[in-house]
């Protein structure tokens, strides 16, 4: 992406927002790790407008987080996550569980992640150290890039 403006060129974190900070790319791509391939699937289960999709799936597909293939019959082409785009299973695997604990009152009913294997809750995503240990905000830092110039 050459042409790409970054709101901080240096953070990952800001790239990544750039890339997906709207709405409906992240509703997208987790439809997406849903099984969802069909562009009028993507605009029926969304609400989405039909040139709002255009444009975010032509954002997703130019970022390489999905690609473009034909259909079973050859008729319509179909989207679908590219490796990329499959390794934010992990990150709308965090926002669901953030949202479940923070988004809802208690008691409220939501979706739930459940391993296919057991039936039971995707259990909490954790950040773990090479010790095997929990990490947080309190006991790791970044190094940052000073811009030149």
């Amino acid at each position: 992406m050459p042409d790409q403006e970054w709101t901080d060129p240096y953070c990952p974190v800001a790239r990544t927002v750039d890339l997906l900070g709207d709405r409906w790319s992240l509703l997208i791509v987790r439809d997406a790790l849903e099984g969802v391939r069909r562009f009028s699937d993507f605009q029926r289960g969304l609400g989405i407008a039909r040139n709002i999709l255009s444009d975010r799936l032509r954002s997703l597909l130019a970022a390489g987080i999905m690609a473009q293939r034909p259909n079973e019959r050859g008729t319509r082409s179909e989207y679908v996550l590219t490796d990329r785009g499959r390794e934010l299973f992990t990150v709308v695997a965090a926002l669901r569980q953030w949202g479940e604990r923070h988004a809802f009152t208690p008691g409220e009913e939501h979706s739930v992640l459940l391993d296919t294997a057991t039936g039971a809750p995707v259990p909490p995503v954790a950040v773990t150290g090479a010790h095997g240990g929990a990490l947080d905000e309190t006991n790791t830092h970044v190094r940052r890039v000073e811009p030149r110039g």
